[in-house]
């Protein structure tokens, strides 16, 4: 297909060569569209019971399971830093799961425990919290189970208000709803706003695609063994739809959620695109362990250049729209930003 012609003359050869401003650093960084920083940066880590508890996740290279005290330096590392959030995914103790996943709401539980931990260390760190059901429940879905193996969509949402007021209680800057049920999003607006919970605000994972992405992710938090050759494709959305994306981020909004979060990133930046064009919203995406798992193990082998793709692939959800990343290259990115500074 042949393109129009510009009739601007300016913008034809040779009156207009793109590459003069390409020429030189300087002059390549004062045209520069998109830039990123820590303050773009949420830092994912996967929270162990005990102490001086450490385990490899073989799967993440890089990425451990940690005990509250471990994580404690992590945490520091970030403020002196500037990552401006912390956000915790928890390993739950098997003996804890049950086809319900009731421990999500035990105030005494592994999260509540750290989030009062960490906020009285860190008060000015942002602490954000994951609201689902699977890494508690003993068969790995996001819910409550029927008799034919279907996510119970109200009966669910009833526990996650329960698992978000628990949360919100101990302390957390952020509860992150990841299951994609229908109408959790208001529920817990509704429950905080009744609790006086005014200044809890709410990430919701408002479009979250049933991927392939989020094997090493649910290695890290025992889930996969669980979920076996079970999917998530009933509340999940489909990899083929866009226009829907935007319809549960219009939901989302209107129930009250005060950001709204792509999950998978990279492969999804088409939608993190379409989202930030039509709702103009605070607009997060997740650079999924799968995506994280990709890029390590190819730059562990020698095929590319670390540094450079990472922050590349971090700086294209910036040029996607995206108002920050959840990523497990927060702190490496940001201590090598840091160094560039």
């Amino acid at each position: 297909m042949k393109m129009k012609q510009s009739a601007n003359p300016l913008l034809q050869f040779p009156a207009h060569r793109p590459r003069r401003m390409r020429r030189n650093d300087w002059s390549r960084r004062m045209m520069q569209e998109n830039s990123l920083s820590a303050n773009n940066l949420i830092y994912p880590v996967f929270l162990l019971d005990g102490k001086n508890q450490s385990e490899a996740v073989v799967s993440m290279p890089g990425v451990n399971r940690l005990s509250l005290d471990l994580l404690l330096p992590v945490a520091q590392e970030c403020v002196d830093l500037g990552i401006p959030v912390l956000a915790l995914f928890p390993v739950i103790d098997p003996a804890l799961k049950m086809p319900d996943g009731k421990e999500s709401t035990n105030p005494n539980g592994l999260v509540p425990k750290a989030v009062r931990e960490l906020k009285k260390q860190f008060p000015n760190l942002g602490i954000m919290t994951d609201v689902a059901l699977d890494p508690y429940t003993s068969h790995g879905q996001d819910g409550v189970l029927d008799s034919a193996g279907y996510i119970l969509n109200d009966e669910t949402t009833a526990i996650l208000v329960q698992q978000a007021l628990t949360q919100a209680e101990a302390g957390v800057d952020i509860v992150a709803p990841s299951d994609m049920m229908d109408g959790r999003i208001g529920k817990i607006r509704e429950a905080l706003e009744q609790k006086d919970l005014i200044h809890t605000m709410i990430m919701a994972y408002s479009a979250k695609y049933a991927s392939a992405f989020y094997g090493p992710f649910r290695d890290a938090v025992g889930s996969a063994k669980n979920l076996g050759k079970a999917d998530k494709k009933t509340y999940q959305m489909d990899a083929s739809n866009s226009d829907e994306a935007l319809r549960e981020i219009a939901l989302d909004i209107s129930e009250g959620a005060d950001m709204v979060m792509v999950k998978p990133g990279m492969p999804y930046l088409d939608i993190v695109r379409r989202v930030k064009d039509v709702f103009e919203y605070p607009t997060y995406a997740y650079q999924v362990s799968g995506e994280y798992a990709m890029l390590k193990a190819a730059a562990q082998n020698g095929w590319l250049d670390h540094d450079a793709v990472m922050i590349e692939s971090l700086l294209a959800f910036r040029r996607a729209g995206a108002d920050g990343v959840l990523t497990y290259f927060a702190l490496e990115a940001a201590r090598y930003l840091k160094a560039k500074a």
